[in-house]
């Protein structure tokens, strides 16, 4: 656990060495990546780090091309099915279920969360063969499931995270469709009943908690680039399905340090994506936006970064309208220009925690802020993901939001 307002050891739990936002989001890992992941075990303090290195940044957990044999890829358009593509999809190589969202007490006090879950293969499945019987033992397993999970705390001037990983094996970790289901050891989203719409997340450590019930999750779902196949270079299968759920009913709770759960209220985000890819060459990271505006529109946007700085033309997002209307954004339809860096104190990287956001065709002109500078994520893998939120203009009108901003590959 890493606790910026108190620097104490990290809680960290290890799987044995015999088994445990492009791919978009931080952790798309490849092979290159997995023995931090499965071997090495969580985040720990400097300390503890010499002999193994430091945390690997979200880019360089993007597996190679060559590691991609025998895994299924995106190479064009599917019919979705759902609950059942809730659940996993073992023969591509990663897929991750990514909850944010920006909550409320009665009283106004402020806190973002993330919960996320990702499932990364370290070899291709075999026809008609379970790992067990493959490998003669209950512990085999192809699979590695990595959960994180953050709390910001924006009037205590606190960001709290922590990690859990496991092997696919003996129920440790896993996913199910139909009832949806995705869990690591005791981070957990689930289905609430039979309700397909209706989600419970739930993660607690001695330092942060949460217990949350989402609504709306059938009726919300937005596919992402052409109708969910979505494109993150010129090679072919470089694509993921993404789908994402924003604005989520969300009540529940939130306990921060040894205090009293807080009820709150908000509104979460779900972002969705599985394929077996890897960024282009020449594309340093991203710079990924997930807004839900006053006036009812969501906007999603991802600006993959080239070396030299510049958007990737294979940037895009989608800009839904307030009566569910979805209208897909190109690179050239969103210009971001950053206005405000932070440097971390604990490993040194300097991020881009302000933005200003233009886009045009839609009449918006936003100002994004960080509800905290130190959102930095310091575990097994490093990056910038927290709350913001939004002022601007609507045409004449004066805007607001909220969401969460990801920064990767600095």
């Amino acid at each position: 656990m890493n606790s910026r307002a108190n620097e104490g050891p990290r809680a960290c739990r290890r799987i044995g060495a015999d088994g445990p936002r492009p791919a978009l989001r931080v952790l798309a890992v490849g092979l290159a990546g997995l023995a931090v992941l499965g071997l090495a075990g969580c985040g720990a303090p400097p300390a503890e780090r010499e002999g193994r290195g430091a945390p690997v940044d979200g880019i360089r957990f993007l597996g190679s091309s060559g590691a991609s044999a025998g895994f299924a890829r995106a190479e064009g358009p599917r019919r979705f099915a759902f609950p059942v593509d809730h659940g996993p999809h073992p023969a591509f190589r990663t897929e991750w279920w990514y909850f944010t969202g920006n909550l409320l007490s009665a009283t106004g006090r402020h806190f973002g969360f993330e919960l996320t879950f990702f499932r990364v293969a370290l070899a291709p499945e075999q026809a008609g063969l379970t790992d067990s019987n493959a490998r003669g033992s209950a512990w085999a397993s192809r699979q590695v499931w990595l959960a994180q999970f953050a709390v910001t705390d924006t009037e205590g001037g606190r960001f709290l995270t922590a990690e859990r990983s496991a092997r696919g094996a003996l129920g440790l970790a896993g996913a199910t469709g139909s009832p949806f289901a995705v869990w690591v050891e005791s981070f957990a989203a689930r289905s609430i009943g039979d309700s397909p719409d209706r989600l419970r997340l739930s993660a607690a450590t001695e330092e942060s908690a949460i217990e949350l019930d989402l609504d709306g999750l059938e009726s919300g779902i937005v596919l992402q680039g052409r109708d969910g196949f979505d494109r993150k270079g010129p090679e072919p299968g470089n694509a993921s399905y993404y789908y994402s759920a924003p604005r989520l009913g969300a009540r529940g709770m939130v306990r921060v340090g040894q205090s009293a759960p807080v009820p709150v209220e908000g509104v979460a985000w779900l972002d969705r994506e599985w394929g077996t890819s890897a960024l282009s060459p020449g594309v340093a990271g991203w710079d990924w936006f997930g807004l839900e505006l006053d006036d009812g529109r969501d906007l999603m946007f991802y600006r993959l970064r080239r070396d030299d700085g510049t958007a990737s033309e294979w940037s895009g997002g989608t800009l839904v309208g307030a009566s569910g209307t979805v209208e897909r954004l190109a690179a050239a339809d969103v210009e971001v220009e950053p206005v405000e860096r932070w440097t971390s104190q604990t490993t040194g990287v300097t991020y881009p925690v302000a933005w200003l956001m233009r886009i045009p065709g839609a009449g918006l002109e936003l100002r994004i802020t960080p509800r905290l500078r130190d959102q930095e994520i310091d575990l097994s893998v490093r990056y910038w993901e927290g709350a913001v939120e939004v002022a601007g203009r609507a045409g004449r009108a004066p805007i607001e939001g909220r969401g969460y901003l990801e920064l990767a590959g600095y």
